[in-house]
């Protein structure tokens, strides 16, 4: 069995030992997966583009009507305690929020009381090598729910399809509606066609990163053209280059893809000049988007 970490978290309103923590068997967020959550990257004890997680945060728990427990100033106090507490300078913060503790009904409760969670780790960036030589990824069907704009923590999909990759030795499973790119179980998929980043439009099938607006600040930054529309699997498949993002791997290149190298000519499965430019655009903004 793993051993907890070692470390503080918060659970309604108070901050303790994440080993001791415990919340009710009949929290819906335990029943039902009925609440939402964040991620959020901390740089040198700075929480990154604060704003933005608390803007979707916000947006996803409205979709799903539990009240907001705090307002940002709240939020920010909350979440710096634990940062301060934490060893590590760069950590990777979670929040999550339940709608409550009721007896189990499909139905929406009233009135609940929203449980409310927080903790944080070291962060584990990607690895030198992995930058360097690029990640292997494998496709399959987006078999998931219609509603991936939610950031909820309703996430067997999510798992179920992460687990396909780790069964083929890569990091990330790339997922296909109808022919269509969505994104990874755990992250969102960019291509670059010509010199332009590609990523597919916003829509319910897929969670409206956070990095897709900094990739479009970083994208005009440097000099990239890019665009958001349907890609289908050909776009995928014939791509110069693939990209992921996320909280955690800010921006990762794809070198492999079903066993297949990305790419053409001498950058053939190699990492390539558009996501070098935007992984140090990156570095750049993670000094100065900090809260």
């Amino acid at each position: 069995m793993p051993t907890l970490p070692d470390t503080l978290c918060h659970l309604n309103g108070r901050t303790q030992p994440l080993r001791d923590a415990q919340v009710s068997v009949l929290d819906r967020g335990f029943l039902f997966g009925d609440g939402v959550y964040e991620a959020v990257p901390v740089y040198g004890r700075r929480l990154f583009r604060f704003d933005d997680h608390m803007a979707r945060l916000e947006r996803s728990l409205s979709k799903l009507r539990i009240p907001n427990p705090h307002d940002r100033p709240g939020w920010l106090s909350l979440l710096r305690e634990l940062v301060d507490a934490h060893p590590a300078a760069d950590q990777m913060l979670y929040l999550q929020v339940t709608r409550g503790v009721a007896p189990r009904e499909h139905v929406m409760v009233q009135g609940l009381e929203p449980t409310v969670f927080a903790m944080t780790q070291s962060m584990r960036p990607p690895s030198a090598e992995q930058r360097h030589h690029g990640v292997a990824c494998v496709t399959a069907r987006d078999f998931r729910w219609e509603r991936g704009d939610i950031k909820s923590t309703s996430l067997l999909g999510n798992v179920l399809a992460r687990q396909i990759a780790a069964d083929h030795g890569a990091v990330e499973t790339i997922l296909l509606r109808d022919g269509w790119l969505t994104e990874g179980s755990s992250s969102n998929v960019w291509v670059v066609h010509e010199g332009a980043l590609l990523g597919p439009p916003r829509s319910e099938h897929l969670l409206e990163g956070v990095r897709m607006a900094l990739m479009a600040e970083l994208c005009d930054e440097c000099g990239i053209a890019h665009n958001l529309r349907q890609l289908s699997e050909d776009d995928l498949r014939t791509a110069d280059e693939v990209l992921l993002t996320s909280a955690g791997r800010e921006v990762l290149p794809v070198t492999r893809i079903d066993g297949e190298l990305v790419g053409h000519g001498a950058l053939r499965g190699r990492p390539g000049p558009v996501y070098a430019r935007l992984y140090e655009a990156y570095q750049r903004a993670k000094l100065d988007q900090c809260t």
